[in-house]
Formats: C-alpha cells, structure tokens, sequence
C-alpha cells in the first residue's frame, strides 16, 4: 500500500505544517474557494484515473430535476416563480465500499495529517467520515452531454479531486454570495438573474490532480455539460463536523440507488 507523500505532493502540500493549513485557511475565507493544483502526483493521478474507469461499470447513473434550493417545490408560489424553476443534474457514482480498500482515495481520506489539515482550514476542531457506507468518498463520471445544475449546496463546504477532464465543457461556475442560508434570504431575483444569463458567473480553472474546497452553501454554482467522448471524473471527500452522521435513506436511495 503507497504510503501519503507517493499520493500528495508533500513538499507543495505540506498538509502537516500548521503555517500551511493557515495560509489556506485564509484563502478559503477571503474568495470561498481554494484550489490546490497539482495535489496530486503524477504518478498517482494516473493510476487514480485507471482505477475509477475500471470501476465504471459499478456506477449508478441518475438524472433529476430539481430547483437552485435542492428542496420540493412550492405550490403556493406558482409554477413561475424562481423557487419552482428545475434544472437538471446527471452523473454516474460509485460510493465508499466500492473504491477498493489499498486505493490512494482510502489512504488520502483516512490519513490523520489530511483530515486535521481539513479541519483547521474549514475552522472546525476535527472531521469525521460518515457512519453509512456510501457517502464519504464518492467518485463522480459526467460523460458526454452530462452536467450538474445550478445549485447551492446544503452543507458548509465541499471537498473535489478533478481525476480527469473532459475535451471540452465541463466547467465549474459559480457566483459568490448570492444569498444567505443563515437568514434566510433566498435572493429570488439575484438568482433569476444567474438562471437568466443576465447575470454574469465566476469560472474556475481546475486541472485534473486540483484539490478544491468550496464554501457552497451560499454561493450558487454548477458544471456545463460534458462535450466530447473523454469523461470528466470527480471525486468527492465528505466528512462531518461530529461522528455517528448517517446520509438518511432518502438520500442515499435518491442518489446511490440503495441504502447499503
């Protein structure tokens, strides 16, 4: 089994050194989205990218429609309004227990210095996986025409690894702030305005082996659709503020197909 620095570039990524997890802490707080390019080995990058398309075929593929709130719709304020409009998702996914136990995801993931790296830059005292063997480590595959809506995320932040890039589209987009969760201000015609194209949103260059945390939860964002037959792969490192969180049934079904 490697061990993290045949993963991580350590000498770039000191992710143990207290003075670099605090330098990164401030970059998230002060744009809401850090990159770190070439997170990733080169090396380990390649074999990463063998793994996930050998493991391609476990996938379960979905696409859904869904509003920027990820929540149902509301009857009493009409088909038209902004909180009613649906956009659309699709992805295949292989969850936890299908990445292979000695895969580097498993070690990166389950390495104390990465985990207390993520803490101290997200600003929490630890982060804990989750209790249900599905949602921690999610490997995400957008082939061609597939894409994820627009969106604001539920949780506080959101961990990527870009494994692989498509030969066109595929672009993360973003418009920073656009409401706030915490008091309920949902910005209806702020969001109108990014659904509409008046709006003009922020793109973020990642390149595959690019770590990325992203302050989702008010800053509404998506991913064009895929063009061309390369395609993009994704991973998604979740972790939670407390132990002994499960994604609910719900969930899991909508998004893995099964509970376990």
């Amino acid at each position: 089994m490697p061990e993290l620095d045949q993963i991580i570039d350590l000498d770039t990524h000191p992710v143990a050194d207290p003075g670099f997890a605090a330098l990164c802490r401030d970059k998230l707080a002060a744009d809401g989205v850090l990159t770190l390019p070439g997170f990733l080995r080169p090396a380990a990058l390649t074999e990463l990218v063998a793994e996930a398309e050998d493991h391609k075929d476990k996938a379960y593929y979905t696409r859904s429609s869904h509003n920027v709130y990820l929540t149902d719709p509301r009857p009493d304020l009409g088909p038209a309004h902004v909180f009613n409009r649906q956009v659309t998702s699709s992805k295949g996914c292989i969850t936890t227990d299908q990445v292979p136990d000695d895969s580097g995801l498993k070690i990166i993931y389950n390495a104390p210095e990465f985990r207390h790296f993520i803490a101290c830059v997200v600003g929490q005292q630890a982060v804990y996986e989750y209790a249900d063997p599905l949602a921690s480590i999610n490997v995400h595959f957008a082939d061609e025409g597939q894409e994820l809506g627009w969106h604001f995320d539920n949780s506080e932040f959101a961990i990527t690894l870009l494994l692989q890039a498509p030969a066109a589209g595929g672009t993360f987009e973003y418009v920073r702030d656009l409401r706030d969760a915490a008091a309920d201000d949902m910005n209806y015609d702020g969001v109108a305005g990014v659904l509409d194209g008046t709006r003009v949103a922020s793109q973020l260059a990642v390149t595959p082996g690019t770590l990325v945390l992203f302050r989702g939860r008010n800053s509404m964002h998506r991913v064009t659709p895929t063009i061309g037959k390369r395609t993009r792969i994704l991973v998604v490192l979740a972790y939670n503020a407390a132990p002994g969180i499960a994604l609910s049934e719900a969930a899991r079904m909508t998004f893995f197909g099964r509970l376990a």
